[in-house]
């Protein structure tokens, strides 16, 4: 009997033990995370694209004349300004036309001078009814093709006269000298090429975005654009056009911008440039970690506190447009709220929270901004 009372009462205490053991696996302990705030400001909707430049004035001067190329004035990569001179092509075969022109010119000249004399004489003879009227009239056609001849001989003679001035290569632009071509003692004939020159203080940026963006794209838009070339320096503008087309191939709209250049950029080079699309006042944002993928859709977990303990609160949010690691909320929260960050990803509705205190960042470099991938961003201001 006495043993039997000992089992019993044995098996008592471990049905306890038990109950006891299911209790506290039932209350887990509370998710260590890390809270921020959703604040408030000023942010701005922008796209993004990896675009490249080009030089819009690139002239490619030639000889005007033909003849040998006797002194070079300029190099590769020397600056010059518009009227400067280059090169200089051997006058003499240009010069001699020339005078041969003005000579031909100045003889026609004194036979129409002639023939003006002997019509007003021919004219007198008519009036006193020495001469026919048909007389007459050839000395007036005979006039008035010496003096047609002559204007013909006085152009050619302005023409050569301007070649003669053209031996002289002169700059279009203020620029650089991107490829010298001749060298002295080059024969050249009208139209071959002997410098090619560039304007780097107008450049123009080409920016592909999907066809899709065509919409929300149109000129007089704000851009701000970086380049590898200039760290740390922000060149602003605006969409100046838009290509009618979609380019064959990659399926974009290419999207123009004029920038004034510093000197810092080069033609051929990339820039990052961001489109402002629109502005926003006073947008509510969160980190993106924040938000989280749950059956009720994207949600938020608020930190409030309930029975003398932290619990996390799911709020449903429809959110905006993001960038930079923070993401637009447009319906859910007022602003102001305390929500989980770190471990965001692991909490459920109502469980219990433990905040940790955020390690402090380590200074880092600032990145570059990355090609667009095609969405909406924002940025903060």
């Amino acid at each position: 009997m006495r043993n039997a009372l000992l089992a019993c009462l044995a098996l008592a205490l471990l049905s306890a033990c038990g109950q006891k053991a299911e209790q506290k696996k039932a209350v887990p302990p509370p998710s260590l995370i890390t809270v921020t705030q959703a604040t408030k400001g000023d942010f701005e909707v922008v796209l993004e694209t990896l675009g490249s430049l080009e030089v819009l004035a690139d002239p490619k001067v030639g000889a005007e004349v033909a003849g040998r190329v006797t002194q070079v004035l300029a190099r590769s990569g020397k600056a010059v300004k518009a009227g400067d001179l280059l090169a200089v092509i051997d006058a003499g075969d240009v010069a001699l036309q020339n005078r041969a022109d003005e000579a031909e010119a100045r003889r026609v000249e004194a036979l129409a001078k002639q023939q003006e004399k002997l019509a007003e004489r021919q004219q007198m003879l008519m009036d006193k009814g020495f001469l026919s009227k048909n007389a007459g009239e050839d000395v007036a056609a005979q006039r008035a093709a010496l003096s047609a001849q002559f204007d013909a001989a006085r152009a050619r003679a302005d023409n050569s006269r301007r070649s003669v001035g053209k031996t002289r290569v002169i700059s279009p632009i203020d620029g650089v000298v991107e490829v010298q071509i001749v060298s002295p003692g080059d024969y050249v004939k009208v139209g071959d090429p002997l410098f090619n020159l560039v304007a780097p203080k107008k450049l123009r940026a080409h920016l592909p975005f999907a066809e899709s963006f065509g919409p929300r794209l149109q000129q007089g838009q704000e851009v701000r654009l970086v380049s590898p070339l200039a760290p740390g320096k922000v060149f602003a503008s605006r969409i100046k056009d838009i290509r009618p087309g979609v380019v064959e191939g990659s399926r974009t709209l290419d999207v123009l911008v004029d920038v004034d250049n510093d000197g810092s950029l080069r033609g051929g080079g990339t820039v990052n440039a961001a489109v402002i699309v629109s502005a926003k006042a006073e947008a509510l944002t969160v980190p993106e970690q924040s938000v989280v993928l749950r059956p009720a859709g994207k949600v938020v977990y608020v930190i409030a506190e309930a029975d003398g303990q932290k619990k996390a609160q799911q709020k449903p949010v429809k959110v905006g447009a993001k960038r930079g690691g923070r993401i637009e909320i447009l319906e859910g929260l007022a602003g102001g709220e305390t929500i989980a960050l770190d471990g965001a990803g692991f909490l459920t509705n109502g469980a219990a929270v433990a905040i940790k205190e955020a390690a402090k960042p380590a200074a880092a470099l600032t990145p570059n901004p990355s090609p667009a991938t095609g969405e909406g961003s924002v940025v903060s201001r």
